[in-house]
């Protein structure tokens, strides 16, 4: 009887959590708004303390939202089948061909050789690496590439999992360098233009996103590095770079292919108005890994594809939706009023905290669609540079979630590697969140003004 209540232990403290939130939850919201509170906190608290796997758990919502009312099954089926599941489908293949044919192993001895052979250096050569090339093209088509180096680097388990967080971190902390570099970037800019407020030029995105980035990637590596910096790397980066295989060129020529079509996609639509999908090019290149004579992989090569992941998105999306459907988004909206009577630097500390913590739970795309708005009606009453100045702090906010792994897809892909423990990311996470909200709001607030 005891070896059975403590293998259930994690479920009973989640299911605790759970009630204890929804009771909490009545005395601000509605009891469907509370319920749907507490499932969220059930679903949360599952993942994280991994009492069940990640893919059992992520498909709990299509049973729970129906059975409590918060969504109806027709409602939360269509959530795993979102376009964005097919964009991570055609990465994974990708991925998939790069391990199998080894390129991954010329991509770490490249990498490697203009950065220190420690493990500080290692992890910074990572972020950086990440960071400069998810500002350019989409940080989820990098951290796929970058995934099977991270992994290749080192069989240390406790190196392999800082590796591969530095991967994710870095293309989330470069990822908001341009407005091309990620989903929520896009959603502000698009806003702003739809409900005809000033637009900020590319350069000029750049020019103040730049010291955000900077102080990042000098602060989250050397994070990262605390408790592993003695851990031996020897061989790690000591093999010359390797002449690549007939195979690896061509697949080196694909992914050269693919950089030159997503950033060719993204000038075409910013100059001529014109949109080749982001997901249906990568799932085309996916699917181009399988074609005689041009790709490299057979069906059976698919078996260890991270499916959980694809469930996880589709549990994250069921949970943004509900948040509309429920009305709790806009009852948060009414609440939030208050933060405007507060002094300004406080006031993008608490929209950060709430847009950082907010996202761990949900997709930071979806989020930023319900946070974008949410701000902007009580930055009415600002100057028009404070108020962009607070959409601009709530959009990066997004991106800067670094605990759970449906928060951002740089998470989420490198949790793929059924490697990372969830606490591990979410202890590590934690911290991050903590120094990127501080970061964000100080150089939003003395820099921000100051540029625009």
């Amino acid at each position: 009887m005891i070896s059975i209540l403590s293998e259930f232990k994690g479920f009973f403290i989640a299911l605790g959590l759970a009630l204890l939130f929804t009771w909490g939850a009545t005395y601000l919201f509605s009891l469907e708004q509370s319920i749907l509170i507490g499932l969220i906190t059930l679903l949360v608290t599952l993942w994280t303390n991994e009492a069940l796997p990640l893919g059992v758990v992520s498909l709990f919502p299509l049973i729970l939202f129906p059975s409590f009312g918060v969504l109806s099954l027709s409602e939360v089926a269509p959530n795993y089948a979102n376009p964005v599941i097919f964009l991570f489908l055609g990465g994974f293949m990708l991925a998939i061909a790069i391990e199998k044919v080894k390129l991954h192993l010329y991509f770490s001895s490249k990498l490697l050789s203009y950065f220190p052979k420690t493990v500080l250096g290692i992890i910074y050569a990572l972020a950086i690496t990440s960071a400069l090339l998810s500002s350019i093209l989409s940080n989820t088509t990098i951290t796929l590439m970058l995934m099977p180096v991270a992994l290749y680097l080192s069989e240390n388990i406790k190196l392999k999992i800082r590796f591969l967080l530095a991967t994710a971190y870095g293309a989330s902390i470069g990822g908001i360098l341009t407005p091309i570099g990620t989903a929520p970037n896009m959603i502000l800019i698009g806003f702003l233009e739809k409900n005809e407020l000033p637009t900020i030029a590319f350069g000029e995105w750049v020019y103040m996103m730049l010291p955000v980035v900077i102080i990042m990637l000098t602060i989250i590596p050397w994070l990262l590095s605390l408790g592993v910096k003695d851990e031996s790397v020897d061989g790690i980066g000591e093999d010359e770079i390797p002449a690549l295989t007939k195979n690896q060129k061509r697949l080196y020529g694909i992914i050269i292919a693919l950089s030159i079509v997503l950033l060719g996609s993204t000038l075409i639509k910013q100059f001529f108005g014109f949109e080749l999908n982001d997901k249906l090019i990568l799932l085309g290149f996916g699917l181009l890994m399988f074609f005689p004579k041009i790709g490299f992989l057979e069906w059976d090569d698919t078996r260890n594809m991270p499916y959980e992941i694809i469930m996880l998105f589709g549990a994250g999306f069921t949970i943004a939706a509900a948040f509309k459907t429920t009305g709790l988004a806009s009852n948060i909206a009414e609440k939030l009023t208050l933060v405007a009577d507060i002094p300004f630097f406080w006031m993008l500390i608490v929209v950060a905290l709430f847009v950082a913590f907010s996202t761990e739970v949900t997709s930071n795309t979806a989020l930023t669609s319900i946070a974008v708005p949410i701000f902007y009606e009580f930055s009415k009453e600002m100057s028009p540079e404070k108020g962009t100045i607070l959409l601009m702090t709530a959009t990066v906010a997004a991106s800067y979630a670094f605990m759970l792994p449906i928060a951002t897809p740089p998470n989420a892909i490198v949790m793929s590697s059924r490697v990372i423990p969830i606490s591990e990311m979410a202890k590590v996470g934690f911290k991050a969140n903590l120094i990127g909200i501080f970061v964000l709001a100080v150089v939003a607030y003395l820099l921000w003004g100051v540029m625009l």
